[in-house]
């Protein structure tokens, strides 16, 4: 999708009515800006943004293809920011959540289409230059000669209007902003070799290079579509997280009616009403009532913590249990779960700061090229040959040097590293995964579904009585309570004694009779009062009247090869850390199980991040796994992120690699195959840069035509393609044995 179809989608919006203020008394707008490709566009938009006076901050997001700024109203109006992008060559929208969802799909659809016309017409272009080739050294007339010229002029004219949109838009976008990027020297390349076998057909010449432009265009479409359809894969987690908070509070009025209205308008000291199974709509106090709520969105931990009056809860957290009365204590936009998001978007703007080996090359081509097409055009005027002379070998260093190969060299790898990795259990979101993934030298853990499978486990099992296990399990089916359902699943075995009124007491436990005696199941202070003492981690109490109370322990199970793989990762340089919101016991027992000596309890998502922050400011590149809610944040600050494919939607969407399955050896797969895909990376530009060095020359001399230019780019295309290739090879030896 263009800028010019973004704008016709929405004429004449004001972009007034988007601006939000800050705390500090700033206007604050979020732009779309569909027309970032490279860390070169990024710059820019920054760098317009930054020159504009009033202008307290401005960040580009390529992935997501936003911009965030931050100015002052009195001195600066929004319609001036979009006018001085405009003046750069970019056109901006105010942001739009379901506008933001189309575009890479909008633009991935018209490259597949332009890809299909020029595959078309270099195919059948190509089959009539190789007559007109056979001609020329056999009896063809010069006749039958013209037609065959006139036939590829039919063909490849509306093939390269068509199918050249993508490159000469971007080309004239840049030049009427007065800069220089990668499709300049393309547009003109395919422009000048279109025009110039035009007139050559007209005068009825032996050579005429259509075939040339339309195969140099159908090379580069492949690369282009393939970087595209890579960065569609990245979304902003941040706009997925808000869907988790409830959209409707039920607010208890001061005569004890009930009313729902928008949680936007909730203030602090109103009572809202929160239902079974309802999200609880803003940051708040318990006033009335008991029950378990899930608070993995904060801590991560699996286990739901009981609630009751003057307990905290928090927006986004889910009641499990009984109807709970909560006063408000924070609006909507200050509560825990929008700083999440806020957190979120810091993070995404953050790693759009990283800049990707292709966009670093980009710097260096573009005026490379154009100098060396106008020495040649100088060099061979200086030497007295004819226009059309000098013009052909300048056209020839255009093609020759345009940029197949290395376009190809990062998308290609990708496609193939890609496809290895899907093979294997791991889906690569990002389009730089890869190149960030083989950078990382620092490993940070979440615990709770990620070195673990996030589901509680009956430790002590062996302590009971087949009684006491099939008495607990009985009272535990009828619950659904993460503990209480690992209970009856590890009494199953046993039978189990016929209960009668049994009753759930919300955040407390089970309660029934026996054979005219009452038993209890859940915490120590239900169950059994004074004769149970907790022992602080996940357990659950059996209590019967006459007998003796005992207590069911829990953990949470380590994934089958969490210490192997551990030592694998050890083994490939990493530093490994342990970063939990769940307690300290379980944190350390399960560090220690593990071999991991750096670890972390009770880390809430800030201090995740400050965490993260710390490491980078000690030069580490920090990969982060993790799978909860409250890790989506720190997902997307580190330099690079892996989630699991059980893991909450956001983190999945935060993050760079998800892995499938209960094993993490998949992790250390796509680590190696991270820094092979990096060293391939490398020796694709090593290649295309050797090619150059041996063609650029020739093409200067003139012992090169722009038939030849594109037969040539395209063999060094088709090197890179073979060269990336090798990556599969190494793959199948791998298959055959468990990483090391």
């Amino acid at each position: 999708m263009t800028e010019a179809e973004i704008a016709e989608e929405r004429p004449g919006i004001d972009p007034d009515l988007f601006v939000r203020r800050t705390d500090d008394g700033l206007a604050r707008l979020d732009l779309v800006v569909a027309g970032m490709h490279c860390a070169g566009c990024l710059r820019k938009v920054e760098g317009a943004l930054k020159g504009l006076e009033g202008v307290d901050y401005a960040r580009a997001n390529l992935s997501t293809k936003r911009v965030a700024v931050r100015w002052d109203p009195a001195r600066l109006k929004a319609r001036a920011i979009l006018r001085a992008l405009a003046d750069t060559g970019f056109t901006a929208v105010p942001f739009d959540p379901k506008l933001l969802g189309t575009l890479d799909e909008r633009e991935s659809r018209s490259l597949l289409k332009a890809l299909g016309v020029a595959g078309f017409a270099a195919a059948n272009v190509m089959l009539v230059s190789v007559s007109v080739w056979s001609g020329l050294v056999t009896d063809m007339d010069e006749t039958t000669r013209s037609f065959f010229h006139w036939v590829s002029a039919l063909i490849a004219l509306p093939a390269i209007a068509y199918a050249g949109q993508p490159f000469f838009r971007s080309a004239l976008k840049a030049l009427r902003a007065k800069t220089m990027n990668m499709d300049v020297p393309i547009a003109l390349a395919v422009i000048l070799a279109t025009a110039m076998s035009l007139v050559q057909t007209m005068v009825n010449a032996r050579h005429v290079y259509f075939d040339a432009s339309v195969t140099l265009l159908f090379f580069l479409l492949i690369g282009r579509y393939l970087d595209v359809q890579a960065r569609a894969k990245a979304c902003s987690a941040a706009e997925n997280l808000l869907g988790l908070r409830a959209t409707a509070a039920t607010l208890i009025a001061p005569d004890d009616s009930h009313r729902s209205i928008a949680v936007e308008s909730l203030e602090p000291g109103m009572k809202v009403l929160v239902v079974s199974g309802a999200r609880i709509p803003a940051d708040g106090e318990v006033v009335t009532g008991t029950s378990d709520v899930d608070t993995s969105l904060v801590t991560g931990e699996s286990v739901p913590e009981q609630v009751k009056p003057g307990t905290s809860v928090f927006a986004g957290t889910l009641n499990l249990g009984a109807p709970l009365i909560i006063r408000v204590t924070k609006r909507d936009d200050e509560s825990l779960l929008a700083e999440i998001v806020r957190l979120m978007e810091t993070a995404e703007q953050g790693r759009a700061r990283y800049v990707r080996i292709a966009d670093r090359a980009a710097r260096i081509y573009s005026p490379s090229v154009h100098i060396m097409a106008a020495a040649t055009l100088m060099l061979w005027f200086a030497l007295g040959a004819h226009w059309e002379t000098a013009l052909t070998y300048a056209i020839s260093v255009l093609i020759i040097t345009c940029p197949c190969a290395l376009g190809l060299a990062v998308p290609v790898v990708q496609v193939v590293a890609t496809g290895r990795l899907l093979r294997q259990g791991v889906l690569v979101k990002a389009a730089d995964g890869l190149e960030r993934l083989a950078q990382a030298n620092t490993i940070v853990f979440d615990k709770t579904g990620t070195l673990t499978l996030g589901r509680p486990c009956l430790v002590n099992g062996e302590e009971m009585s087949p009684g006491e296990l099939a008495l607990g399990a009985g009272l535990a089916a009828a619950s659904r309570h993460p503990l209480a359902v690992a209970l009856a699943a590890h009494g199953s075995v046993s039978p189990r004694p016929i209960l009668d009124d049994v009753r759930e007491e919300p955040g407390m436990g089970m309660e029934a009779k026996l054979n005219g005696k009452t038993v209890r199941l859940g915490n120590a202070d239900f169950a059994c009062g004074a004769q149970g003492a907790p022992h602080g981690g996940s357990e659950l109490w059996l209590w019967q009247e006459g007998e003796r109370s005992v207590c069911f322990r829990f953990e949470d199970t380590p994934r089958p090869d969490a210490r192997a793989t551990i030592a694998a990762l050890k083994a490939r340089g990493f530093d490994i850390e342990l970063l939990s919101g769940d307690r300290e016991p379980a944190v350390r027992r399960l560090a220690e199980e593990l071999g991991i000596r750096k670890w972390r309890a009770g880390a809430r998502p800030a201090d995740k991040i400050a965490r993260l922050e710390e490491l980078e400011s000690e030069g580490r590149k920090i990969a982060m796994i993790g799978d909860g809610l409250n890790d989506a944040p720190a997902l997307r600050a580190a330099h690079v992120s892996i989630s699991p494919a059980d893991a909450a939607d956001v983190s999945q969407t935060a993050a760079d690699f998800i892995f499938q399955g209960m094993q993490l050896a998949p992790i250390v797969e796509a680590v190696d195959v991270a820094r092979k895909s990096r060293r391939l990376v490398f020796e694709n530009f090593g290649l295309a840069l050797a090619y150059n060095a041996i063609a650029v020359p020739l093409a200067v001399a003139g012992y090169v035509t722009p038939l030849v230019a594109a037969i040539a780019m395209s063999s060094s295309s088709i090197t890179v393609t073979l060269n990336s290739l090798r990556l599969n090879l190494a793959s199948r030896a791998r298959l055959a044995r468990k990483i090391p």
